[in-house]
């Protein structure tokens, strides 16, 4: 094996260390579970399961239809709250479609109960003594406005007829916040004891395809921040492990889906329990989140009032970043950044300025490689020029191995004397691939999961950074209308990665045996047909710094007189 190749795999495998343990030693708040609460939630609101031959989902269109409904509106959201219940049960996302085209329809992410994917939010209120009547998700509330809009809050009430006057204000800001302030006025002659709750109920785990991603890079199942500690259940655990229940000062839970969440947060100062559970309903899965207050006391005459939040919307980390300055919600973007999350995390901000200053994403990534590449220049520069001293020694190189190819000791002594001769450290090949590696998933982790990569466009045919490029080779780039497998879509970006790849080992010192040399020419082959399938934003990326480092690899090659593609002197 070659010092060269040995070399490459040396960093590849110091790379994979470097970008595995890292996650070990500098995770984010990745703590051990906490202890389940002693005391689990009694008596919580949850959908009867029907026998799967009983239950049969209804539409949304026919879900939508009965009873009364209350229009949201805001810049980002559209849908209703149901009336009945008092559920926020009908959410659409308005900045986000379907597909990049903007006529494509809208995200929906809540469903009315009795659809296929279920998916609301509801608040109320729990007693001790059984005898208190309590709303329920049949009790039907008095609406005072027309719709709920971030410059006209909405109030529902309801009266139990024995005393107790219940209300709740929403409002919603321009963006995906509820605010929920709950009130209950106490009319009657007798006090009573009641505990504020708020649940999330959903059936199903969403997008299947989404679901196969969850793991390393994105975690889609239920979540929520336990007394600052991100914890993370997926659905096949919850099914297995049964119902978990957690007592928490301040936080949020809720349900994470690749894009998207939806979660409940008390006041960050109140003591919660929090509980997850799931369920069968007929053949899906139903599962839900829990959250309950401290006991409130409610004299003769007396009046208590709680607030809570609901989110519902977009994992947009700027967003989050607000919610935690103003409300104090924090460690949202933990759902985001998982994978190498302390350089995922700055590469996200140093793309968003780009994207800002030149309103392409694409010219941000081009930008944000430039930055790196300066960032590292004195090493890779260091580099570079041990790799041309190494060119120039080629021909001496060879003369060894044959005067010593009997001899193995005897040629590294051989090879090691020339090198400390010539000043040159043969490991300094290694720095450029080593250094880039983390680079290279940390950018990774932020097209794949970061909500402001999805449907960004480029240039030409590049219509989304994070899905892979669309076209073929193989089918003359949609000339010929031909499905093709996953495996033959080399479409042009990753064919100019390839050849860059390919320009960038001809730099480098070939190897004398000629098998190395030949798996040293496939290699751009190979990466070209597996980066093919990787986000469109990363194989730009890849391409763009591959031009770089070729342009500073052929003026440090000049400069000290290599001759490119000999390894010997001008």
């Amino acid at each position: 094996m070659t010092d060269q190749s040995r070399n490459l795999i040396i960093a590849v495998v110091l790379g994979i260390i470097i970008v595995f343990g890292s996650q070990y030693l500098f995770a984010p708040g990745r703590q051990q579970k906490p202890p389940p609460a002693e005391e689990t939630l009694a008596g919580m609101p949850a959908e009867t399961a029907p026998a799967p031959e009983a239950f049969v989902p209804v539409t949304r269109e026919e879900a939508l239809a009965p009873g009364q409904r209350i229009p949201i509106e805001s810049p980002a959201l559209q849908g209703s709250i149901n009336l009945t219940g008092a559920r926020i049960d009908d959410v659409q996302l308005r900045r986000y479609h379907l597909s990049p085209d903007p006529e494509s329809p809208e995200i929906t992410l809540l469903w009315p109960s009795g659809t296929r994917d279920a998916f609301f939010a509801e608040f109320g209120w729990l007693a001790q003594d059984a005898a208190v009547k309590l709303p329920d998700s049949s009790s039907v509330w008095q609406a005072d406005g027309k719709r709920l809009t971030p410059e006209a809050p909405l109030t529902l009430t309801w009266d139990n007829e024995e005393g107790l006057r219940f209300s709740q204000t929403f409002n919603v800001d321009n963006d995906y916040l509820f605010t929920v302030t709950r009130r209950v006025e106490n009319h009657g002659f007798s006090g009573v004891s009641l505990w504020p709750y708020g649940l999330i109920s959903r059936v199903g785990e969403g997008d299947p395809i989404e679901l196969k991603f969850s793991g390393y890079l994105v975690h889609i199942g239920a979540a929520g921040v336990i007394e600052g500690t991100l914890e993370e259940i997926d659905y096949d655990d919850l099914r297995e492990d049964g119902r978990q229940s957690f007592e928490t000062t301040g936080g949020w839970a809720g349900f994470t889906d690749k894009y998207w969440l939806v979660a409940l947060a008390p006041d960050q100062a109140e003591n919660v329990e929090v509980s997850f559970s799931a369920t069968k309903r007929g053949e899906s899965n139903k599962y839900q989140v829990d959250m309950r207050g401290s006991a409130q006391s409610l004299a003769p005459g007396g009046k208590i009032e709680v607030t809570e939040y609901l989110l519902a919307g977009a994992k947009k980390v700027t967003l989050f970043d607000d919610y935690e300055e103003i409300y104090g919600i924090s460690n949202l973007d933990g759902l985001v950044f998982k994978f190498l999350w302390f350089m995922a995390k700055p590469l996200f901000y140093a793309l968003n300025f780009f994207h800002e200053l030149w309103g392409n994403f694409g010219l941000a990534i081009l930008s944000l490689t430039v930055c790196v590449r300066l960032l590292l220049f004195p090493l890779a520069n260091k580099s570079y020029t041990a790799m041309s001293k190494m060119k120039q020694l080629g021909p001496q190189v060879t003369k060894l191995r044959e005067r010593h190819k009997d001899d193995k000791s005897r040629l590294n002594q051989e090879m090691m004397a020339l090198y400390k001769r010539e000043k040159v450290n043969p490991m300094a090949g290694c720095l450029p691939i080593l250094l880039q590696i983390p680079v290279f998933f940390a950018l990774y982790s932020v097209l794949f999961v970061s909500i402001d990569m999805r449907h960004a466009p480029f240039f030409g045919w590049i219509r989304d950074l994070s899905a892979p490029d669309p076209y073929s080779v193989f089918n003359l780039f949609g000339l010929i209308p031909i499905d093709l497998p996953q495996f033959l879509m080399i479409g042009p970006w990753p064919l100019m990665m390839g050849f860059t790849m390919w320009l960038q080992f001809k730099l480098n010192p070939t190897p004398p045996e000629p098998i190395q040399a030949k798996i040293m020419m496939f290699l751009p082959i190979i990466f070209t047909f597996i980066l093919a399938s990787f986000p469109a934003g990363l194989v730009i990326y890849w391409t763009w710094n591959n031009c770089l480092s070729i342009a500073q690899q052929w003026i440090i090659m000049r400069r000290m007189g290599v001759k490119i593609g000999t390894g010997g002197k001008t």
